[in-house]
């Protein structure tokens, strides 16, 4: 039988994060063949991912990551079972590099092909889910791009943010954040007016004169008062109208305003659970 070193089974172990012994176990399989334990442990995680492949990925690290040039933003969630794992500091990096990676990638698919340390994120993910023994997948992924992008992740890493403006005015970093913050915390359900979706609108219209007839407000009023309520609505729901969170005297567009000629173009936002 092959003599397997410690330093080959560290050497193993840094290179997959697989435990000690399944490092060593798959070198004594290999015969101390180090590529072929590295295949030993990813059908270790194939089947570990088959066998799981039913069950919920609630938990996980959601990292925003933005470019160097500030001009593309991405938010990567990688999930898994248990909040346990999702703490861990091997995890989070994990999900850290992935967001790295899907800077150059503007879909999924593209990402779950994308080249890591000699395979696939997609083989990646199914090697991990074989060392944690959680079902590891990636399950939010989004992009946005514009003249500046800034993002922002809240403490525990369970919700991320993307705010693009359309300009790179002096201090945008500070505002873009501001913005990503708010976004984060207020959860919009839209940038403005016209990203609600029409059905939204007519639900909200007819749950507001719904109200009103049970307040016994005469039908003719019914419309008018209704549009108001609607305006209340956009204001509460939609990015640019909200009441700046830092500062309750001005709107979100205003506060952006403050910083020259330059606007909101765009927000992503994902969220655990």
């Amino acid at each position: 039988m092959t003599k397997i070193t410690a330093a080959e089974v560290n050497q193993l172990r840094k290179t997959t994060g697989a435990g000690m012994m399944d490092c060593k176990n798959a070198l004594v399989e290999a015969n101390g063949d180090f590529d072929k334990a590295i295949e030993i442990l990813r059908k270790k995680g194939q089947k570990v991912a088959a066998k799981r492949a039913d069950r919920e990925s609630s938990e996980g690290a959601v990292i925003a990551n933005v470019s160097e040039d500030k001009t593309t933003g991405v938010i990567v969630s990688l999930n898994c079972e248990t909040d346990f794992v999702a703490k861990n500091d091997s995890f989070v990096s994990l999900a850290k590099e992935l967001a790295q990676i899907a800077l150059k990638h503007n879909s999924l698919d593209s990402l779950l092909a994308a080249e890591y340390n000699g395979m696939t994120v997609s083989e990646k993910l199914t090697e991990q889910t074989g060392v944690i023994g959680e079902k590891i997948e990636i399950g939010g992924f989004r992009t946005l791009e514009a003249p500046f992008v800034g993002s922002y992740i809240h403490a525990g890493n369970k919700i991320a943010t993307l705010v693009g403006l359309s300009a790179n005015v002096d201090n945008a970093g500070v505002a873009a954040k501001d913005v990503a913050m708010q976004a984060a915390a207020m959860n919009p359900i839209a940038l403005n007016e016209d990203g609600v979706d029409a059905s939204i609108i007519e639900k909200e219209i007819e749950i507001a004169k719904e109200q009103l007839r049970a307040e016994g407000k005469p039908e003719a009023m019914l419309d008018n008062i209704a549009k108001g309520k609607l305006k209340r609505f956009f204001k509460d729901n939609t990015l640019v109208n909200q009441t700046f969170i830092k500062d309750s005297k001005v709107t979100v567009a205003d506060y952006v305003k403050s910083y020259g000629d330059v606007a909101i173009t765009a927000f992503e936002r994902f969220a655990l659970g």
